[in-house]
This record gives C-alpha cells, sequence and structure tokens, in this order.
C-alpha cells in the first residue's frame, strides 16, 4: 500500500508535513511521511518554547544514585552515560502518550531514512496504534500480509511469539521488516475471533499497486484506488478519461483498504468533483494559530447528473479519509461502507543532532466542516458491514450496495 505516504526521500530545509497518517509498511519501506504542498524535507530546530517549568530535581537524584550504587552484571559491562541521555530523552517523549509523536535513536533514525530510501521489502501493511494497542491498518493489495490472510482491524498481539504490548508503532516496525525470504510470525485476533490466530508471513519485494478501473455490463464504473502515493494524479485523470469514454454517468470510487498518501494528490482528486475553491480539508494547529485551508482546484468536469458513490471501511485512512470527508459533506458522493480508521494527525521531522530526529505532531486535519477525522474516524452514509465470507464465495456485499444505489437513482 503503499503506497502510501511513504516514499520518497528528499533532504531540503523545508517543513516535512507527515501529514496524514504516519502509517507504516512494514518493509524497509515504511509509510511513514505524507507531504503537503510544502514537499519532503527536514526542518533543523534549536528553539525552545515556552511551557510549564518542570522539577528536574528527582530526575537528577536518580541519576545520581545509578551513578553511586549500580554494579553491573560483570566486569566487562559498564555504564553507557549517552544511552541513559537517549533512553530519558526518549521516555520523556513517549509519556507525551501520543504515538506518533516519537524520539528517533541513531539505530531507529537509520532505519527511518532507509525506509523512505526507495527500498520495497518487506510484509506489505500498514500499522498503527489505538486504544493503546497495534493495528492493522490495511495490507497492501497482493502483499504478502494479504495473502498470509493478514485483515485490515486486526489486532497485532505478537511478533514472532513476542508481546507488542510495550512496543511503539516503529519498534514494531523494525521487528516486522526483513530481508526477503525470511519469515516473521504474527499473532493477530479480530473483532468476532474465538481466539487469536498465528501466520507466517515470508518477506518480500513490496510491489505498490496505485488503482485499477473497469466498466462494468451495468454500466458502472469502478475506479478501485489502492493508495495516494506519487503519480496517482495522473493514473486517476487518465482513469476519468475512460470513465468520460464510457459515456455512464454513474462511479463508484472504491477506497476501501487505502491507508492514504500524499495530501496534495487527495486535493487534486477531489478537485474533479468540485468547484474552485471549495475547502477540501483544514489543518487545525489548536486554538493560538490560525488553520490553514486546501481548496479545490476546480477541474469539476462533470456535470450535475453525475452519479457517485465513495466505498470505505475501518482500513481507508488519513488521504481516503480527506477525499471521502469532502465529497460527502459537499454533498457530491454517497459514502457506504464502515466508520473508516481515523488517522488525521500532521507530523514534522525535526533533526535534533546529526544522528538523531523527533516525529513530532503539529497539527489535526478537518473536514470541511471541521469535523475531527482523528477523533472518530468517519462515519458513511449508508453502513454496510463486510461479510465475513465474502473471500470464499467471490461476493462483495459492499460494493453491489453501492451499485444497487447507483441503479436506483438511475430509475
Amino acid at each position: 500500500m503503499r503506497y502510501c505516504v511513504y516514499y520518497m526521500k528528499q533532504i531540503s530545509k523545508n517543513l516535512l508535513y507527515a501529514a496524514l497518517s504516519i502509517v507504516l509498511v512494514l518493509g524497509i519501506f515504511s509509510i511513514g511521511f505524507y507531504t503537503g504542498t510544502e514537499g519532503i524535507g527536514i526542518k533543523k530546530s534549536t528553539e525552545v518554547s515556552a511551557s510549564t517549568p518542570a522539577d528536574l530535581s528527582t530526575f537528577w537524584q536518580v541519576w545520581n544514585l545509578v551513578e553511586e550504587r549500580y554494579v553491573p552484571a560483570s566486569d566487562e559491562d559498564s555504564i553507557d552515560n549517552n544511552a541513559r541521555v537517549l533512553g530519558a530523552i526518549k521516555g520523556m517523549v513517549d509519556a507525551i502518550g501520543d504515538p506518533y509523536t516519537v524520539f528517533l535513536t541513531p539505530e531507529e533514525n537509520a532505519h527511518f531514512e532507509e525506509s523512505i530510501s526507495g527500498k520495497f521489502q518487506g510484509v506489505g501493511m500498514e500499522i498503527g496504534k489505538r486504544d493503546g494497542v497495534i493495528v492493522v491498518i490495511a495490507p497492501i493489495k497482493d502483499s504478502p500480509a494479504e495473502r498470509a490472510g493478514v485483515r485490515a482491524g486486526d489486532v497485532l498481539l505478537q511478533i514472532d511469539g513476542n508481546s507488542t504490548a510495550e512496543l511503539s508503532v516503529d519498534e514494531a516496525v523494525r521487528k516486522i521488516r526483513g530481508e526477503k525470504g525470511t519469515i516473521v510470525k504474527l499473532t493477530l485476533v479480530a473483532d468476532g475471533d474465538t481466539e487469536p490466530r498465528t501466520v507466517d508471513v515470508t518477506r518480500d519485494n513490496i510491489r505498490i499497486p496505485t488503482l485499477e478501473y473497469e466498466l462494468r455490463d451495468d454500466g458502472v464504473f469502478v475506479i478501485s484506488l489502492f493508495n495516494f502515493s506519487a503519480g496517482v494524479e495522473k493514473e486517476f485523470r487518465e482513469a476519468l478519461r475512460e470513465f468520460v469514454l464510457a459515456r455512464t454517468d454513474k462511479i463508484v470510487i472504491d477506497m476501501r483498504g487505502n491507508p492514504g498518501g500524499f495530501l496534495d494528490a487527495a486535493v487534486d482528486i477531489s478537485s474533479w468533483f468540485l468547484p474552485v475553491g471549495k475547502v477540501v480539508v483544514r489543518e487545525h494547529f489548536g486554538d493560538t494559530t490560525e488553520e490553514k485551508i486546501f481548496r479545490s482546484k476546480g477541474y469539476n468536469i462533470f456535470n450535475d447528473n453525475l452519479k457517485m458513490v465513495v466505498l470505505v471501511d475501518g482500513g481507508s485512512a488519513s488521504a481516503s479519509e480527506i477525499v471521502a470527508g469532502a465529497l460527502k459533506e459537499h454533498g457530491v458522493a454517497t459514502i457506504v461502507g464502515e466508520t473508516t480508521y481515523g488517522k488525521g494527525s500532521v507530523q514534522e521531522l525535526v533533526q535534533v543532532t546529526e544522528d538523531t530526529a523527533l516525529k513530532v505532531t503539529i497539527a489535526q486535519w478537518l473536514t470541511p466542516e471541521g469535523l475531527s477525522i482523528s477523533k472518530n474516524g468517519l462515519e458513511p452514509d449508508v453502513v454496510v458491514e463486510r461479510e465475513q465470507e465474502v473471500p470464499a464465495t467471490g461476493r462483495d456485499n459492499q460494493l453491489e450496495k453501492a451499485i444497487e444505489i447507483l441503479l436506483s437513482k438511475s430509475r
């Protein structure tokens, strides 16, 4: 998947908008950072903002107690004060309680640099953290994870037999990714399961599909949009060209399992269906800073007779939620499926030292009407839960409902 958000390394002095979500493709490739209009880059900063004074006396008391009383297990062991400092910083950042605000140690920072360097090996899925547990946002289409039976919404309990209870998302990613041909054991549980299941996933090169489209016999044109990666704007435009040539007015945009991607792509795709100037998404920095508004470019080549349904589910995140929210609130499309994931935070990557960095949440995405994407996700206009037997029967009850709605509008 992705494809989504994660790719490309372009070091500059621009602000790195890891916008949209930090969903991670588990491979030597992470779906980590989305980019806004400023592009990807690293902002170095030494500024310290004012905050409530902290009493550091306890910290120093413990530090000195360790210095005075700790005895290593063997003569070969010694105290690494640099490691203690990095551990203290990491603990301080973790105490904020935001799974997407993370201090990257030298080793972790190197892994992150590798993950956006353009290499694609891993199991092919995005994960996030919800209610304190690590969950699968979505497996990438045709990835090792999908073939092994990993599903959107699965809770990741163990990696190679070790609990994930105390792991951050980044730590889980590092434990799951690895060399092509090696195997990782994932213990998962989903709603409705009576007990956990363990799957063996063989790591491989990850192919990152962007979209597919087809004209059905009933005259409904379906665009399956798998991610919002670089270049998706061009592919989506070509798909719309085929839609126009098909001479139909019924279209389904399927964003189920789409974990997101570049903000620019979300705005561009929304612009095909919204008049110029209409709000696509709001970037909210808090009560003290004016929000930033991203508006439609106004391609809007379709007339009022266009009939559109957007399909979403619990694996639809970030950019998917931005597009679905904009088309829903402007009355352009009917949203069908299940409540979306709820991933609407923006991260900035700040280089702290030469080999360490801080990913810090700086803003939240809001729909055109000001609803928080992160808070509860987006509720569909028509709720349709995916039937569990679908993979076995080949039926897709959610798509069937979308088509039923479109055909009823033609009568």
